[in-house]
């Protein structure tokens, strides 16, 4: 398979993937698998936001909002880590190995990846990320491997030594901070709409790192779209671009890598 942007052989591409975009007729993991084949390094990231729902939801646990935000207390992140670093990252890697594609799925925790502090006490065991090792992800690559990393981070100040030392952070927030850290060519979100939109429900191609902090001020860019324009913008200082696409889409990411035109391109 032939690329376009010769320049990025061998480059880190972190791609950020959440359940919504896996599923029947999903190109991601095929994708992924061919990008590492062509001598691409592929970082994955992923969620669980609705897996987590549903497995609380059978504990009897609702949802708790503070101003709009999700809170995890300390029934909710006991499942919360359960399910991201258990079933949904063994579930991702044995897509993987199935196709062909040699992973190894780990978790911010991990060789301390991720830390972080409470973002803000009322929203509970909530992580606001202070610290990123990426060592041993490039330990993975050194060996070959397509590191698949679930979010959860290390609580680096506990007030006592009973208090959970895990906390539940957000997997856009991890992308962003590890494609940093890891200075990686590009930032891609495979999501379950076609890009960023503006006020009229236009696609925006491309935006500066000012238009995207504009978006987020105006209230134009609202839900779970903020978190990846704000890990594009974390990581736009380092990184060539971060794109935010359509990974319902049969061969977005694919055609994201080539330099085609599709969804939201930010850029520094």
């Amino acid at each position: 398979m032939s690329f376009k942007s010769k320049d990025l052989s061998n480059k880190i591409i972190v791609v950020k993937i959440g359940g919504s975009t896996l599923g029947e007729g999903d190109s991601t993991v095929p994708d992924i698998i061919s990008i590492k084949k062509s001598n691409f390094k592929p970082v994955v990231v992923h969620g669980g936001g609705k897996t987590i729902t549903e497995w609380a939801a059978k504990q009897g646990l609702l949802p708790e909002f503070v101003n709009g935000l999700r809170r995890t207390n300390k029934e909710t992140l006991d499942i919360a880590i359960a399910v991201l670093t258990g079933l949904v990252n063994s579930q991702i890697v044995a897509e993987f190995q199935v196709l062909g594609g040699n992973a190894l799925g780990v978790s911010g925790l991990d060789g301390g990846i991720l830390k972080a502090e409470i973002e803000n006490p009322d929203l509970g065991y909530v992580g606001r990320i202070i610290n990123t090792n990426i060592r041993p992800i490039e330990q993975l690559l050194e060996f070959d491997l397509i590191p698949v990393i679930a979010p959860a981070a290390l609580h680096t100040n506990p007030r006592t030594s009973l208090e959970n030392s895990i906390l539940n952070i957000n997997g856009d927030a991890a992308a962003g901070h590890i494609a940093k850290s890891l200075n990686a060519q590009m930032l891609i979100f495979q999501t379950d709409v076609p890009g960023v939109m503006d006020a009229r429900k236009r696609i925006i191609p491309h935006m500066t790192i000012t238009q995207a902090k504009d978006l987020i001020e105006s209230g134009i860019a609202i839900g779970g779209m903020i978190p990846k324009i704000e890990a594009c913008i974390t990581a736009a200082t380092s990184i060539g671009s971060g794109h935010i696409i359509d990974g319902r889409s049969t061969g977005a990411l694919m055609d994201c890598i080539n330099g085609k035109k599709v969804g939201t391109k930010i850029s520094y």
